[in-house]
């Protein structure tokens, strides 16, 4: 029995190993998951210190890399797919913090303006995103992307929306669909 017992440890060991060696690196979930995601999905960019939320919908990856590179990296990936475009979403509090408070904290403002140039990216509280994210993890997937930024309130969350398809041909389809 003991030597059962300890092949069945080994086994178990040796599996998780592999499994752990297997995984895909968060580029690579990035780009698998991509093309399966829509309107309606969410791809947040948080920092380290951002919750592990348990709605069923939202997949957290610890990505262990720099957080403007990950921003970039998930800029450069939704740029090469045409079925959605990204509506950004910046915490309101981080106009506000301090760089007595949090060192660095400037700079990555700046850095943050030049990568969201061309974007005009909402501002919204912090709770108010995340209550958005946990609602919509009920019934969307939300892929989070956990990085190791220790700088308050600098998460970047990405609403997709659809690529092909605008608001205004959306309203004006309702407005002919409500006509008799």
């Amino acid at each position: 029995m003991p030597k059962m017992r300890t092949a069945l440890i080994s086994l178990l060991i040796l599996t998780a190993t592999l499994a752990h060696a297997q995984s895909p690196d968060w580029r690579s979930r990035l780009r698998e998951e991509l093309p399966l995601l829509g309107h309606r999905n969410w791809i947040a960019i948080v920092d380290s210190a951002y919750p592990l939320q348990t709605s069923t919908g939202i997949e957290t990856i610890e990505t262990n890399s720099d957080h403007l590179d990950v921003i970039k990296e998930v800029f450069v990936q939704l740029g090469k797919v045409k079925h959605v475009r990204p509506v950004i979403f910046t915490d309101a509090e981080l106009k506000a913090v301090p760089e007595t408070d949090a060192a660095g904290v400037t700079a990555y403002r700046e850095a943050l303006a030049k990568l969201l140039s061309t974007s005009e990216p909402q501002s919204l509280l912090h709770e108010e995103i995340i209550a958005k994210l946990d609602e919509a993890g009920k019934t969307f997937h939300i892929l989070v992307l956990k990085t190791d930024l220790t700088i308050p309130y600098t998460s970047v969350f990405i609403r997709l929306d659809c690529g092909y398809w605008t608001s205004d041909q959306e309203k004006r389809l309702r407005s002919r669909m409500a006509k008799p």
